[in-house]
């Protein structure tokens, strides 16, 4: 199964790639993690902030690789436990051929982006950097498909 994250921004400082590349590195058995950089929008003095979420969610759509599910990450999505995950990533991995996971820019994502997502996800009420949701949502993945693999990594 490939599990795909879309993300605007390019060029994450090194704390960022390197977590990034270990979690992807880790997993087995027939599952990839991916990512797919895009620009974030050019922003002037005075954006018009609705038109640059709406280029970005266009693009972050098009990225979507044919036949996955998408999931998109937003304050405003549902809350799951680290074992409702794996529940997820299970089903996911059963059913589906691929998951791509969408990450907006510092103004979120548009509507289209949730209206096209079979789940919309929120890591928590907090506001995180996006360069740091990025390692989280890594972490998080790898965790998941541990308890499915009955790993030892997961003590919770």
């Amino acid at each position: 199964m490939q599990l795909t994250v879309a993300a605007i921004g390019q060029r994450m400082p090194v704390w960022v790639q390197t977590p990034w590349k270990e979690y992807a590195r880790r997993f087995g058995r027939g599952v990839s993690l991916e990512l797919k950089e895009l620009p974030m929008a050019r922003r002037s003095r005075n954006p018009d902030i609705a038109a640059l979420c709406q280029s970005e969610g266009e693009a972050l759509l098009a990225t979507v690789p044919a036949g996955h599910r998408v999931v998109a990450l937003d304050q405003r999505g549902e809350q799951w436990s680290t074992a409702e995950l794996a529940q997820q990533l299970e089903n996911w991995m059963r059913e589906e051929h691929g998951v791509c996971f969408l990450v907006g820019g510092p103004d979120g994502l548009p509507e289209p982006c949730r209206v096209r997502a079979r789940n919309v996800w929120s890591l928590g009420r907090l506001t995180l950097p996006h360069p740091l949701v990025r390692i989280i949502l890594a972490e998080q993945l790898y965790r998941a498909w541990t308890i499915t693999q009955n790993h030892p990594y997961h003590r919770g």
